[in-house]
């Protein structure tokens, strides 16, 4: 299909290089007819986790077909994903997600925290987001963990509290969006990313570890109610990041139970989109 066949929202994309950030929440169990979207592999890793975690699953991965089939003119149903070898390792089973069918030079990335998830849409390459509810737990465990010594100083000189733990998250949802971009995901060291949580942004990150050398343009988005929002793309990128919204993908079938806003079965999800 060339460009001038695809959806007017492809088009609008490629024309200006930029990314299209969407933004929604899964709050009660998607109706029957938007389960029906969704794979035969999709429906096993829903069915197999926790309730409230496969319910959220499964509005995450309906809001993408949704959302991927207004660029790419294909029914939500009629999408087949894939998965890029890790540049790192090799192993596909954590790569990069793909669009196998219809084939297409469109880019996406999928992150969720809780019953909430966003999704960056392009066409000028690789990208990568990360989404946090900044209700995981303490950041006290992590941060030595996943934190250069340089922001590791910067984070334990705040006082503890909102501050300290918005600029762990700053960090972290930094680092989660590079990685996401790269392909390797938080099998590489975040330690080795400089994401200078004292710098509001957009700033350049460089990757120099796992998964190669690279420089990527990295900033902080918008999230409603208290969300950290992080994403990345090359270095150089120029075009406008766009925020959309969806709000038909999850709503509730009549009689649908109420999904819970929290529970200790269902963390922040910090992996890459599965098909």
């Amino acid at each position: 299909m060339s460009d001038s066949d695809s959806p007017a929202e492809y088009r609008a994309l490629a024309a200006d290089g930029g990314v299209h950030v969407w933004q929604g929440s899964t709050w009660q169990a998607p109706p029957a007819a938007a389960l029906r979207l969704l794979s035969a592999a999709e429906r096993t890793v829903m069915q197999r986790r926790p309730r409230t975690e496969g319910l959220r699953y499964a509005g995450a991965h309906i809001a993408v077909r949704q959302i991927l089939s207004r660029y790419l003119g294909v029914p939500p149903a009629g999408l087949r994903f894939g998965t890029r070898p890790c540049p790192w390792c090799a192993d596909p089973g954590h790569g990069r997600p793909v669009v196998t069918n219809p084939l297409t030079d469109l880019d996406f990335n999928l992150s969720h925290a809780g019953p909430h998830w966003a999704l960056a849409v392009t066409t000028a390459g690789p990208v990568g987001i990360d989404v946090e509810d900044g209700r995981s737990g303490s950041s006290a465990g992590a941060a030595a963990l996943v934190l250069s010594a340089s922001e590791l100083t910067y984070v334990n000189g705040l006082m503890e509290g909102d501050a300290r733990e918005a600029a762990f998250l700053r960090c972290w949802t930094r680092k989660e969006a590079v990685v996401k971009a790269i392909g390797t995901g938080i099998t590489a060291d975040l330690k080795s990313l400089e994401v200078r949580p004292e710098h509001e942004g957009p700033l350049t990150v460089r990757s120099t570890g796992q998964g190669g050398t690279g420089e990527w343009l990295v900033q902080d988005l918008p999230g409603t109610g208290g969300l950290f929002v992080a994403l990345a793309r090359h270095a150089g990128s120029a075009g406008p990041v766009t925020p959309r919204t969806l709000t038909s993908a999850t709503g509730p079938a009549p009689g649908a139970a109420p999904v819970p806003a929290r529970d200790t079965a269902a963390a922040s999800l910090l992996v890459p989109f599965r098909s």
